[in-house]
């Protein structure tokens, strides 16, 4: 019979007091198994390779971006400062799980503790939820750069920006060390495997044998105040956009005006799709479904921001070639 376990949550998250009062635990000797596609290991090899490319490309498009947003000072403006955010955002996210998945993609033991376990679940579900209000901010930059032109500058101030970045990460922290307290002070038994590549929570929530229906209440409300808020507030924005474009007269006007807007419609709709199919799709017993997409909107997504937000974008062309001929000249 499993007995309830009470978690002594220290500053450095350590110790966990067991059911068995005169035992103490340390976190890195609990270990979970992660399952992934351990029956597959020819497919496991094959998404090695995969991540590796998808990881390199993460890594050098969204820092270049943010290079190029440091040292263009056209492009010191707030729509690349949010910008620089999500790359920033997207880096760390896919760094907190991708290269401990790779490693597992070639081991035997898939083996995670406990402590690394719920660290990588906290960061990547603080970058899910702050990119989430990110997505709504940059959608709020856009409303007012097409529909009050002529205020941009004195309502998009520098400190504005700067707090509405700042909340942005508040909340998504808050959140993630919600929904990562209530987690880790569930009592786990039987086999400790997670059937995904990685700590998700909801597979790891399945491990617990116990009552999760607080933790379950706390999720729901979560994901309103984190998908479907923002992604009212986004809608709400873009229909203003629209009704403000559709009364431009000239086509060359309409055209600039959508293009502004296009890159981030498109991160939008790839984000916010993967993500609520992911956790509003009925329960099902086949999770092969639930694991690809959590590998588009977790690796996917942050690896065409950088592509999608630069492909058609001339500012960033221009900063690129500024940035190539500098060097170039440098070594000349």
């Amino acid at each position: 019979v499993c007995e309830s376990t009470d978690f002594e949550i220290t500053n450095n998250l350590y110790i966990i007091i067991s059911g068995n009062r005169n035992q103490e635990t340390n976190w890195t000797d609990i270990e979970f198994t992660l399952q992934g596609l351990s029956k597959y290991p020819r497919a496991e090899k094959f998404l090695f390779m995969m991540f590796l490319v998808m990881y390199m490309v993460i890594l050098l498009g969204n820092s270049t971006l943010i290079i190029l947003t440091l040292l263009d000072s056209r492009l010191h403006t707030p729509m690349y400062f949010f910008l620089s955010n999500l790359s920033f955002l997207d880096i760390l996210y896919t760094s907190s799980f991708i290269p401990s998945t790779m490693i597992h993609f070639l081991s035997e033991k898939k083996k995670i503790s406990l402590t690394r376990c719920v660290v990588q679940m906290s960061v990547s579900f603080t970058m899910a939820s702050t990119e989430c209000v990110l997505l709504a901010v940059m959608a709020y930059d856009r409303y007012v750069a097409i529909c009050i032109p002529l205020r941009y500058p004195i309502i998009m101030s520098k400190a504005l920006c700067i707090q509405m970045a700042a909340l942005s990460w508040g909340l998504g922290f808050l959140n993630s060390l919600t929904q990562t307290i209530l987690a880790v002070r569930l009592p786990f038994c039987g086999k400790k495997v997670i059937n995904h590549f990685v700590c998700e929570i909801l597979a790891f929530l399945k491990l617990a044998c116990t009552d999760i229906s607080l933790n379950e209440i706390t999720l729901m409300l979560g994901n309103v105040i984190f998908l479907f808020v923002p992604l009212l507030l986004i809608s709400i924005s873009y229909i203003f956009i629209l009704s403000t474009v559709l009364r431009i007269n000239s086509a060359g006007g309409r055209k600039k005006a959508f293009s502004t807007c296009s890159a981030h419609i498109t991160v939008v709709t790839m984000f916010y799709g993967s993500i609520l199919f992911m956790y509003i799709k009925p329960k099902s017993k086949d999770t092969a479904s639930d694991k690809l997409i959590a590998l588009c909107y977790g690796v996917v997504t942050p690896m065409l921001n950088p592509i999608i937000y630069s492909l058609r974008n001339t500012e960033v062309h221009d900063a690129m070639k500024k940035l190539t001929a500098r060097q170039f000249w440098k070594k000349g």
